[in-house]
């Protein structure tokens, strides 16, 4: 009986190790939001599945959600909402974004049902994209460090598309996370 159990044993770390690990480190990763740069959508301690080949598979497109490296800071993962895409030219003023390109070479008003509130202020810039350069912004935008600051993304710095927010996950973090407190 002890060699059967030591095969299955065997067996089942030859499986872990062809199956899980490579869906792990090359397909999907698990990320915990920290920061208030994307509520009310995404809230801290929110746990999150992304999608790691996605990125190299498909197209990056407005309003993805994406985990990336910022330029300003190696050591981190940022989470923010695409906004423009390469090639764009992208316009802000006050609460609303402008965007144009080859489709619209007059712009169009970016509609951003997403965004709860529009009661905060942006200066008044253009940023020109590359055709490897995304434009992202945090839902907060009274609270984000994003593009406005620090530039386009370069699609290298991007990790994953957020495509699952698991909310028991994150309602028992937080459940931890406060009895940690008291």
């Amino acid at each position: 009986m002890k060699k059967l159990e030591l095969i299955e044993n065997i067996e089942f770390i030859i499986i872990f190790l062809i199956i899980f690990l490579p869906v792990r480190f090359f397909i999907f990763e698990p990320f915990v939001v920290v920061g208030e740069s994307m509520e009310p959508n995404f809230h801290s301690a929110d746990y999150l599945i992304i999608c790691k080949v996605c990125i190299k598979l498909g197209a990056i497109n407005r309003y993805d959600v994406v985990i990336f490296k910022p330029p300003v800071d190696e050591s981190k993962y940022y989470i923010k909402r695409v906004i423009g895409l390469p090639g764009e030219r992208v316009y802000l003023r006050g609460n609303e974004v402008y965007i144009y390109n080859k489709e619209n070479p007059k712009g169009f008003k970016l509609e951003e049902s997403y965004l709860k509130e529009k009661n905060f202020y942006m200066e008044e810039q253009t940023f020109e994209l590359k055709d490897d350069e995304y434009f992202v912004l945090g839902d907060n935008r009274e609270e984000s460090y994003d593009s406005r600051k620090w530039g386009p993304l370069k699609k290298e710095r991007i990790i994953g598309k957020v495509i699952l927010r698991i909310d028991f996950l994150s309602k028992l973090i937080k459940v931890i996370h406060f009895r940690k407190t008291i």
